[in-house]
């Protein structure tokens, strides 16, 4: 999928900007098929030096209309989309907090894995802290598995406010992130935190 991206990138690179590109993406966004998919964001992210602020409404447009439809196109689509996004323009990431309580999942789960791009490149983690605290109470085990995730990132800039996070935490965090947060600890330190759960 991502050779064809890139052919069909290179077929069309003097002719295209982002627009076209999101074009064609609009597309093949909207087929059933997983690889499709992965075609059209692959494409898009080839012009990622070009991303602007209006696309992140228009990312935003498919994950609400569950494009995405699984976890493994909604986070392409962060990791490849939103998050370089974010990083080139920090003051979007605000919008994360609004995406946090949207009633599509997908777009929640945005919420958290959209940021992490951010983290890797700027060691920014306080917003990944407001969120997951925001998300524990959903209901949905891909929720939950995508907090951890971020927890365990943030915890590689600041191991010990991880922990302090999750000490303080212990009855709220549900038991999935809870272990996905703690998974690069040693084992006697997973022992001893996982202890503290009621």
């Amino acid at each position: 999928m991502r050779a064809l991206a890139r052919s069909i990138h290179l077929a069309h690179r003097d002719r295209w900007d982002v627009g076209d590109a999101m074009d064609f993406a609009d597309t093949v966004i909207i087929d059933r098929y997983l690889e499709t998919k992965s075609i059209g964001i692959e494409l898009v992210a080839r012009y990622r030096k070009n991303f602007s602020p209006g696309l992140l409404a228009r990312w935003k447009r498919w994950l609400v209309g569950n494009h995405s439809a699984n976890w493994a196109t909604t986070d392409a689509i962060c990791g490849m989309l939103i998050g370089p996004l974010l990083v080139k323009h920090p003051e979007l990431a605000r919008e994360m907090r609004t995406w946090s309580k949207d009633r599509n999942m997908w777009v929640r789960r945005a919420s958290i894995v959209g940021l992490l791009p951010a983290v890797r490149a700027r060691g920014q983690i306080d917003l990944v802290y407001e969120i997951a605290k925001r998300l524990h109470p959903d209901p949905n085990d891909l929720i939950h598995k995508a907090v951890g995730w971020a927890l365990r990132e943030a915890g590689k800039i600041d191991p010990g406010r991880l922990e302090r996070y999750l000490r303080a935490n212990v009855g709220v965090v549900p038991r999935t992130t809870f272990r996905y947060a703690i998974e690069r600890y040693p084992a006697a330190r997973r022992r001893a935190l996982l202890a503290l759960r009621p």
